[in-house]
């Protein structure tokens, strides 16, 4: 099994995550190889930890490689996608982040999970991804047109609200006033979405979320659409340009850019053991359930 290694948080504590991995993989029949970034940021941090991965680094994933282990939170993980895109490489978290949806595997089981990854003793959740393409063409958009979590407009350098024209499928919904609006996968749906008051959606949902961030229109509310559903947006404002977010990448736009987003056509692939669930994350992260009364 050929595995990838891959972090972006240099920080000093995520040694004893880093160390408690390597250690459980240093014996067992699989091929490591770190992020050349991560490495050479890391190496000198990490007391030696990365001795013996010098030769054995990567700067780009191929189909060779069997799984992706990242290192950190969620956010990681959305970076992380951004080296997986639509190769199916499965991936999962090693959580030494906060909260931690994507990311779920605390240093105490990681050597029960690589165990049981080795062992096949897992499932795969396939999330749904967002796509976008606008008119003009952006060039940032050109190679790294997804996001896993959401597809956000915001304002920009004004505290003025903008206005986003929505059309689903070419049929005009609403105009939202607002700081912004976010367009979320079910996967998302925990994430920036939860926070601007979305529901929470199970990631083999076929559906996405539009929430408004910060709505001046009093009975602007969430909205869920199916998958399948093509959305364009247009935003005008006191300013000529706008922000738009792919999960934690941004690119600024000027207010003539048409934005079309749809279902992306490839799949995340994440490994879910066999004794975890979305629901019993939720439990857990949201701390549903606690009360002396259950």
């Amino acid at each position: 099994m050929k595995i990838a290694v891959f972090g972006q948080s240099y920080q000093k504590s995520n040694e004893d995550s880093l160390q408690i991995l390597l250690n459980c993989l240093k014996d067992k029949t699989v091929s490591v190889y770190i992020e050349r970034q991560f490495f050479n940021n890391a190496k000198n941090l990490f007391n030696g930890l990365f001795d013996n991965y010098e030769q054995k680094t990567f700067d780009s994933l191929d189909s060779s490689y069997d799984l992706l282990i990242s290192i950190g939170g969620d956010g990681t993980i959305l970076r992380a996608i951004t080296l997986v895109r639509d190769l199916g490489i499965p991936i999962v978290g090693v959580n030494t982040g906060r909260l931690g949806f994507l990311a779920t595997i605390q240093n105490e089981n990681i050597g029960d999970a690589i165990d049981a990854i080795l062992e096949k003793k897992y499932k795969i959740s396939e999330r749904n991804l967002l796509t976008i393409s606008t008119d003009p063409e952006h060039d940032e958009f050109k190679v790294l047109d997804f996001a896993l979590n959401e597809i956000a407009v915001s304002r920009k350098n004004t505290t003025s609200m903008i206005t986003v024209e929505t059309r689903l499928n070419g049929e005009y919904l609403t105009s939202y006033w607002s700081d912004g609006l976010i367009i979320s996968t079910p996967t998302g749906s925990t994430g920036y979405s939860l926070s601007c008051g979305g529901p929470v959606i199970t990631p083999d949902t076929n559906s996405f979320v539009i929430t408004p961030i910060a709505p001046h229109n009093l009975s602007a509310r969430p909205l869920v659409i199916t998958d399948s559903t093509e959305i364009q947006l247009r935003i005008s404002g006191r300013e000529d340009n706008f922000l738009v977010s792919l999960d934690s990448r941004i690119a600024t736009l000027s207010n003539d850019t048409t934005v079309t987003i749809i279902k992306a056509p490839f799949t995340i692939k994440m490994v879910e053991l066999l004794d975890e669930s979305f629901l019993d994350t939720l439990r857990k992260k949201l701390l549903w359930g606690e009360d002396k009364r259950n």
